[in-house]
């Protein structure tokens, strides 16, 4: 082999060794409880409303507890990290907290109104849903809360833009007796 071509094989593998390097460090920053580049343990900057391991619901002692900036006041709290909705009480006590399934499309986090409710629509997606209740919109999709008529909490087909944020029909059946029209919304990460 030439000193020409060896030099390059050098290079390549020095290149090929910094990348894989490189890689191990961000895999390596992604670990629950694990220090990251941000400084704080656990979290991530690419953690998103999947509720991956370095969500803050991994990191609460307990995550169905009231998240701490989720505002004051009668309010409705949805976690986007957490996958989870309280019904806060006008004194700060959360009358009831559930899971919901998230929509493809999602709230930027901070304070919204319900705007407009309904009892029974066909939903983005298609599925007749009841007890909606719409609290702002992103690029023309409606975000609102709502339950599948049938009962089901599907995943929502990641190729379509639904606003739908669904929950299980008694959470659904309370967010409507809860949520009027003029009801706080707060969005946290």
């Amino acid at each position: 082999m030439s000193r020409k071509t060896s030099g390059i094989v050098a290079a390549l593998t020095a290149a090929a060794i910094g990348a894989v390097g490189f890689l191990a460090f961000q895999a390596s920053a992604n670990i629950p409880g694990k220090a990251t580049a941000t400084g704080s343990p656990g979290s991530s900057p690419s953690a998103s409303a999947s509720g991956s391991a370095g969500s803050p619901a991994h990191q609460r002692k307990n995550p169905r507890a009231l998240p701490a900036e989720s505002g004051t006041g009668e309010r409705v709290v949805y976690a986007l990290g957490e996958r989870r909705v309280w019904l806060v009480a006008e004194g700060g006590k959360p009358e009831r907290t559930f899971a919901v399934v998230p929509s493809t499309v999602s709230p930027a986090a901070g304070s919204y109104a319900v705007s407009s409710r309904s009892g029974s629509v066909t939903g983005s997606d298609g599925v007749r849903i009841e007890h909606v209740v719409r609290f702002t919109s992103v690029d023309n999709v409606v975000i609102g809360f709502s339950s599948a008529v049938d009962g089901t909490t599907a995943t929502p087909d990641p190729t379509l833009k639904t606003g739908g944020v669904r929950m299980k029909r008694g959470d659904g059946n309370a967010m409507w007796r809860f949520a009027t029209v003029g009801t706080k919304v707060v969005v946290v990460p």
